[in-house]
C-alpha cells in the first residue's frame, strides 16, 4: 500500500470541510480563533509540503545519514528559538531553550536507538528525532509560559518570601512545580489513553507497513515512554532555567506583566 492509495489530493482538500466547521464555530461564538486557525492551516500545508519534498532526497537509500543528522540539528535549532519566540519577556532564553531542546534530542535518540527500538537510518532518524523535540517543545512552551504568569500573578508572594530569607528559588518554588505540573500533564494523559482512546501515529503507520502489531506495539510503548521521559525533562530543564533568567543578582524577580493571552 502506498501514501497515494491512502489519500489523494481530492481528499486531503475534502478535510478542510472540518476546518471550515471549526471556523463557523468559532466565528458563531466569536471565539477570536479565525485568524490563527487560517494562519496555522496555511503555515502547516507550507510546511509540510516543503518537509515532504526535502525527506524524498533524505530518506533515499543512497542518500548520506550525514544530512538525517544535519536535519536533527536544524530540527533542535528551530524548536530552541520557538521556545524563545514565545517567551520574550525572558532575558536570554535561548541558551536554556537549546540546552533543553539538545538535551532531549541527545537522550531520546540514544535510548530510541541505542535500545534497538528503531534501527538507525535515514529513515527512521529524522521522524523519531523530530517526535521527541516536538513533544518537548510544545510542552517547554506550556511551562515557561505558565511560570512568567506565575511570577506574574504571585509577585507579592514571592516577595515576602524572599523578606523572610528565602531564595528567588525557594520561594517560588510551589508556583513553578505547579507550571512544570501543568505542562506534562497532557502528556501524561496521552500515554494513560494509549490503546484505548487512540491508536498513535508510529504503530499506526508500522502496522499500515505489514509489521506485526505486536512488534508495531512493543515500538509505540518504547517511543511513548521516551517521549514521556523527554517532556518532563524538558519542562524541568526550561522552568527552573527561565526561573534563573528572571532573577537579578541581587535576588530580585524581574517585574512582568500579567500576559492576557499568548
Amino acid at each position: 500500500m502506498t501514501g497515494g492509495d491512502v489519500i489523494g489530493w481530492g481528499a486531503l482538500a475534502g478535510s478542510l470541510v472540518f476546518v471550515a466547521i471549526a471556523l463557523a464555530v468559532g466565528w458563531r461564538e466569536q471565539l477570536g480563533l479565525t485568524r490563527p486557525i487560517v494562519v496555522a492551516v496555511s503555515r502547516s500545508l507550507a510546511q509540510m509540503l516543503v518537509v515532504g519534498s526535502g525527506l524524498v532526497l533524505v530518506v533515499d537509500p543512497d542518500a548520506s545519514i550525514v544530512w538525517s543528522w544535519a536535519w536533527v540539528v536544524a530540527i533542535v535549532l528551530f524548536a530552541s528559538y520557538t521556545i524563545t519566540r514565545r517567551a520574550p519577556e525572558v532575558p536570554n532564553l535561548g541558551p536554556v531553550a537549546l540546552l533543553s531542546t539538545g538535551l532531549v534530542a541527545s537522550v531520546g535518540l540514544a535510548f530510541a536507538f541505542g535500545l534497538g527500538v528503531f534501527e538507525l537510518g535515514t529513515r527512521t532518524l529524522v521522524p523519531v528525532g523530530g517526535m521527541v523535540v516536538g513533544n518537548s517543545m510544545k510542552a517547554a512552551v506550556v511551562a515557561v509560559r505558565r511560570v512568567c504568569d506565575s511570577l506574574a500573578e504571585h509577585r507579592p508572594e514571592i516577595e515576602a518570601g524572599l523578606a523572610l530569607g528565602m531564595d528567588v528559588r525557594r520561594a517560588s518554588r510551589r508556583f513553578v512545580r505547579a507550571s512544570i505540573r501543568t505542562a506534562v500533564t497532557p502528556q501524561i494523559e496521552q500515554t494513560a489513553g494509549l490503546g484505548l482512546m487512540f491508536l498513535p501515529g508510529a504503530m499506526t503507520g508500522m502496522i499500515l507497513a505489514g509489521a506485526d502489531p505486536l512488534e508495531a506495539v512493543r515500538a509505540q510503548l518504547a517511543l511513548m515512554y521516551i517521549l514521556l521521559a523527554a517532556v518532563v525533562t524538558s519542562c524541568a530543564v526550561t522552568a527552573f532555567g527561565t526561573i534563573a533568567r528572571l532573577t537579578t543578582d541581587d535576588h530580585r524577580i524581574v517585574h512582568l506583566e500579567r500576559a492576557t493571552g499568548t
